[in-house]
Order: C-alpha cells, then structure tokens, then sequence
C-alpha cells in the first residue's frame, strides 16, 4: 500500500464520514424539532440528496473520466463545506426554513456525485491491485465506526446546543477532508482519448448493461437501495413520534445499531476466504432481509432493543457486501472507463434512493411509519430474488481478471459464460 497517500485519504475520509453521519441523524432532527416538518418533508431532506443522481450522475462519469481525481474531490469538499455552514448561519440569522434545507441537501447531492466517482476511481492510485481488498476493508471499517460514533454524537450536541450544531460539524468535516487531499500526492493514470461525451456515457452504458456481473448488481442495488432509504426515511420519526424517544436516545439507538457496520467489516474478509467472494456477497445480502423485520416490531422501552439489533443486522450486511464489490469492480472495471461504468451504475443504485425515500414518506404519512417500514422489507427481499437470478448463486468467487472492452459488442458473452 502507498503509505502515506493512503493514510491522507484514509483520515479525510473518516472525519468527513463521522461528519456526514451526525449529519444524518441532526437533520431530521433540525427538521423536526425546530422547523416541525411533517414526516413526507423530512423523507423529501433524503431525496434531495439523492436526486442529483437521477440528474447528472451519467454526465459525471464520462467527465470524472477526463479530469484530474484529485482535484475533483477537492472541489466537492469545498462546494458541500459551504452549502452545509448555509444552515447553522440562516439559524443564527433567523430565517432557517425547511426550503433552505432542502436547498443545503440538493446541492450538497451535486457536490457528492463527482466526488463519489472520482473518490473510487482516485483509490488504485493510492493502493497497489493485490492490497485493494484490505483498503476497502480498512475505508468500510472507519466507514462504521463512524456511523457508529455519528448518531450518539448528533444526540450530544443536540441535547447540549441544538440539532443545528451537528450540521455545523459536518460543514467542519468536509473542510478537514479538502486540508488532507491538499497533503496528498498521488501518480493519476492519464485520461484515455476523449470523444464526444455522448458516446463516452454509451460505453459505460453498454458494458455495465451486457456484462452479466455487472449488470445484477446494479438491478439487485437499485432494487436494495430503494427498500433501505424507504426504511430509514422514516426511521428517526418511527423513533420519536410513535415510540417517543427524545433526541439523545435517537442518537444512541442508531448508533449501537451501526455497530453491526463495524463487525461486518472486520468479518468479511474472513468470510470470502471461507465461502468464495461471490457467496459470501449473497450471505451478506441475504441477512439484510430478516433484520429488516425486525425494526417495525420495536416497542418503547426494552422493545428498543428489536430496532438496535435490526440496525445492527442491516449494516454488518451493507458494510460486508459493499466491500466485496467494490472490491470486485475497482479489480474488474478498466481504470479509463472506471468513471462511465461506476456512474451508469451509481445512476440506477444511488437514483433509487430519493424514490425509495418519498415512497417511505408517502407511505409513512398515509397508512402509518410502521406500515411503510414493514413494506420496505418486502421490496429488500425481491432486490434478494434478483440476486439470486443471476450468475452469483453458480459463482464461488468474482471474476479474477480484468474486463477486457477492446470489443464491447462482446462484453457480456464471455464473462457471464464465467458465471
């Protein structure tokens, strides 16, 4: 692993992350307690963040593609430090509205698409092939502890200075990542030859659609990313409005639920030894389903603990399955074309998201938060079926080479005959 650069993106990467998940939990919050938005505006806050995805998210690849990583990333932490200091200052001014929010979290979203693709194809600058498995694991891991840590910290600074105080920290966080990635150097493969980005946004298009591997993957993650984002939409005014937490035991409860996050990281690597990369994928996938049940059950009191251990279910799947295939596509994917094909990909997984969100808030305001959350794990179970579809369930392991694309006509025929 090349230490230093490693360790500079590593860090940034973790503060940013503890910043965005005090985020997470303080903005539902903000909306709820001192703007008292109804349960559909605090869903729209999600999809908001979500949505520039759907907009831009082809575009940005093929551009991700032609531009310099780092730099990229560099911009984006400056664009979402700002627009997240818009919300603790309009506070302090008095007029925070929860249209300002919404204003914050759409163009944060833009900010995040090209930081999100150049982040992923920027990572096998800074890690050697063989060790990309233990950078993931390491990313994932910090990734965890982080969200682990964010919530109970956004219940603390709520419960002492205000839920506006942890969007300010993550306002704070982005500044910290952009001061390492100033630090960091880094040897960039040159862009391959540009053409027009309509036949650029094609390409990744085409491979992403016929490779077999590929393309379950993003029809299962579109599928997943719309039942999670339904569910945890609602999921802070499941807490406080029909289990009447206060926003500390908000914080606290999300918390010890992403300590499942954390065992799912350091687990995974051992279980791919053990039952191939490809299933252990599936075993990480199928586990998401059944602690989803378990959140809807949740009662005041001990019954609390039901939701810890769905949370706790949930991310030790996420988290282990998002290792292995992002493991599996930065090995796999071209580094030229890594831009193209993981935005084609990212368009259908991240586009469900602000969906997945207004369908849980629609839901969650017309028929009950408990309703729409036992609703979302039916549609996690059917992104399982799809999964199961595919050439994962005959495959012990990923593909080990590289997608070769020097014919993309052909790309699909020959890898899905691997599965």
């Amino acid at each position: 692993m090349k230490g230093a650069a490693f360790r500079l993106l590593w860090t940034g990467q973790t503060v940013s992350t503890v910043g965005s998940a005090v985020a997470s939990a303080s903005v539902p919050l903000v909306a709820l307690l001192v703007l008292h938005a109804s349960t559909f505006e605090v869903a729209s806050l999600t999809a908001a963040a979500w949505i520039p995805w759907l907009a831009v998210g082809l575009p940005a690849g093929a551009w991700v593609d032609r531009w310099p990583k780092r730099r990229v990333m560099l911009v984006c932490d400056a664009i979402q430090m700002a627009a997240f200091l818009v919300v603790p200052i309009s506070w302090a001014a008095g007029f925070l509205s929860v249209g300002l929010l919404l204003v914050a979290a759409l163009v944060g979203g833009f900010a995040k698409v090209f930081f999100s693709l150049a982040y992923r194809a920027f990572l096998p600058s800074v890690v050697d092939d063989a060790d990309l498995l233990g950078a993931n694991v390491r990313l994932q891991g910090a990734e965890s502890a982080a969200q682990v840590g964010g919530p109970g910290l956004a219940g603390l600074l709520a419960s002492a200075f205000g839920p506006v105080s942890g969007v300010l920290v993550d306002a704070l966080s982005f500044g910290f990542s952009a001061l390492c990635l100033g630090f960091l150097r880094a040897d960039e493969p040159p862009p391959g030859p540009r053409t027009r980005l309509g036949v650029e946004i094609a390409e990744g298009l085409r491979i992403v659609t016929r490779d077999s591997y590929l393309r379950v993957l993003v029809l299962s993650g579109g599928v997943a990313n719309l039942a999670l984002n339904g569910f945890y939409a609602v999921a802070v005014v499941f807490l406080v409005d029909v289990l009447g937490q206060g926003p500390g035991a908000v914080g606290f409860v999300l918390a010890l639920g992403e300590v499942g996050g954390v065992l799912g990281a350091t687990l995974v690597s051992r279980v791919a030894r053990r039952t191939g990369t490809a299933w252990g994928f599936l075993w990480c996938e199928a586990l998401v389903v059944p602690a989803m049940l378990l959140g809807p059950l949740a009662r005041p009191g001990w019954g609390l603990t039901l939701f810890v251990l769905a949370g706790a279910g949930i991310a030790a799947g996420v988290v282990g399955s998002n290792v292995l295939g992002a493991t599996f596509r930065q090995r796999y994917c071209p580094r030229h074309l890594y831009g193209r094909i993981s935005a084609s990909s990212s368009m259908v997984n991240y586009g469900t998201i602000p969906l997945g969100a207004l369908l849980g808030g629609a839901l969650g305001q017309t028929a009950g938060v408990r309703v729409a959350m036992f609703a979302m794990v039916g549609v996690q179970l059917a992104s399982l079926v799809v999964l199961l579809l595919g050439p994962l369930r005959r495959a012990r392991d990923f593909p080990q080479v590289a997608l070769a694309v020097d014919n993309p006509a052909e790309v699909g025929g020959v890898v899905g005959g691997g599965g």
